[in-house]
């Protein structure tokens, strides 16, 4: 293995609200300026449903399947990854945890971002609402059985629908561990 050069300085291309483009030495990338990272929400109802959501992406020009997630420390600064999670959850599903387990944190582009996101398994899920998301958002709730997600979500991608990749990591952390159970 080779090893870790020394980082050169890093310089500043653009920055606006929410984001900053930059370069150390010939490789660009893009920081946020407002949250330190995001965080996805793994969470499986009491009738052994998984929650996804459905929401149109602006860079994509798609509506675009997903597990609950959002960013940490957007709305309260300091705010913990469990959380924004708890947070993220009712506020985009309408399901609130009792608790929630971090699984893992790791980038979300290596080489697009200095972005990270961290997984999470939420516990305990009762409903306490509909969901939605919040007033800058319009967000569709499923609820699929746990068994039929990957035909589901197949089913999606051959009806044009984005299908977010990290997913496939959060059903991984369920097939691992289906009863929620610390691992």
């Amino acid at each position: 293995m080779s090893p870790t050069p020394e980082p050169a300085a890093v310089e500043t291309l653009h920055e606006a609200r929410f984001l900053r483009l930059c370069r150390r030495g010939r490789w660009e990338y893009a920081e946020r300026t407002n949250a330190g990272s995001a965080v996805i929400v793994v969470a499986v109802t009491p009738e052994d449903r998984i929650l996804f959501v459905e929401q149109f992406r602006e860079p994509i020009q798609q509506r675009s399947i997903e597990m609950p997630a959002g960013l940490v420390g957007d709305i309260d600064g300091e705010e913990s990854i469990e959380l924004a999670a708890q947070r993220e959850l009712e506020e985009e599903t309408g399901w609130r945890a009792e608790r929630v387990e971090f699984l893992m944190m790791g980038p979300s582009s290596s080489g697009m971002s200095t972005e990270q996101i961290a997984f999470v398994r939420a516990h305990g899920l009762t409903r306490v609402g509909a969901g939605g998301g919040d007033v800058t958002e319009n967000i569709t709730v499923h609820e699929i059985p746990r068994t039929q997600a990957p035909a589901w979500l197949d089913a999606k991608r051959r009806e044009g629908y984005s299908i977010d990749p990290k997913l496939y990591a959060g059903l991984y952390f369920v097939e691992r561990n289906p009863d929620g159970s610390a691992a």
